[in-house]
């Protein structure tokens, strides 16, 4: 057998025994990125093989949390990609004031500060009072990190660069305290945030959401699980609600394609038709 050949036949016996002991199943998740993230683990505890490490998965579980925080997707920032919030701010929002209340989700939230920002932007635009955001991940560490609302202080320039650009309305201090090294997101804005673990691969979703954000998400799945969640996704909106995704991520050439609108092509955000 090739070593190519090989390495393929340990990641699959690796992902399966993950399901069979855990539940978590990451077998649909695109192959490249996933030997990757397996083979730099495997380098860091000095194993000969991939091989080697399902009896640690299977038989360790401090270490499958070390494994599933490899699996995360955290690179992420207060109000990221500034374009795509004010976007929201300009246009979304004036749609959603149209409902008596407002529903939102946040999925795959990572550590938290992309839902922190929505917060932030709904409270300016007088919302956040009949708003419930929802904000979910498969990994408790990174849901931990977004639940205590606590940040690098180092990160702060950045994140108020980024809430300038995105329309912000007042001062960026005003949202957070800042405490030797760390600045933590006022608590007055975690009262419409509710943090839960959820994994888009095997669980259903929430209903009648008026806006959903899952963003760089989907560029870790193959087509066969893109095409599963991005049905998921479509199912839980409401008619005429809003679908952003990653700005490397398109509902071009997809199954749902035909379901939604382009609301803001450079942002990725799409709006869901009304079907009869």
């Amino acid at each position: 057998m090739k070593k190519n050949e090989t390495q393929n036949f340990e990641v699959t016996q690796l992902l399966d025994a993950i399901f069979f002991c855990y539940g978590y199943d990451f077998r649909n998740y695109a192959r490249a990125t996933l030997e990757r993230k397996i083979k730099h683990r495997v380098q860091l505890l000095g194993l000969g093989s991939i091989s080697d490490m399902i009896p640690k998965i299977m038989h360790d579980t401090d270490f499958f949390d070390i494994f599933l925080k490899d699996m995360s997707i955290t690179v992420t920032a207060m109000f990221r990609d500034p374009h795509v919030f004010d976007t929201i701010r300009q246009s979304v929002c004036e749609q959603l004031r149209k409902y008596p209340r407002i529903n939102i989700w946040h999925a795959g939230c990572a550590t938290g500060e992309e839902v922190y920002s929505m917060a932030i932007l709904l409270e300016e635009e007088e919302l956040l009072g009949k708003t419930q955001i929802y904000a979910t991940d498969f990994n408790n560490h990174s849901l931990e990190v977004a639940k205590k609302g606590i940040y690098p202080a180092a990160q702060i320039t950045q994140f108020t660069k980024n809430y300038i650009a995105a329309g912000g309305k007042a001062s960026f201090a005003d949202y957070y305290q800042a405490k030797y090294n760390s600045a933590k997101i006022r608590e007055s804005l975690k009262k419409k945030i509710t943090f839960a673990n959820h994994n888009l691969v095997k669980d259903s979703g929430f209903a009648e959401m008026h806006l959903v954000l899952c963003r760089n998400v989907l560029i870790y799945f193959d087509k066969k699980l893109q095409s599963r969640v991005l049905n998921l996704l479509k199912n839980t909106l409401i008619h005429r609600g809003f679908l952003v995704l990653g700005d490397k991520e398109t509902l071009d050439f997809t199954g749902v394609i035909d379901a939604f609108t382009e609301h803001y092509k450079k942002g990725r955000i799409y709006r869901k038709k009304i079907t009869v």
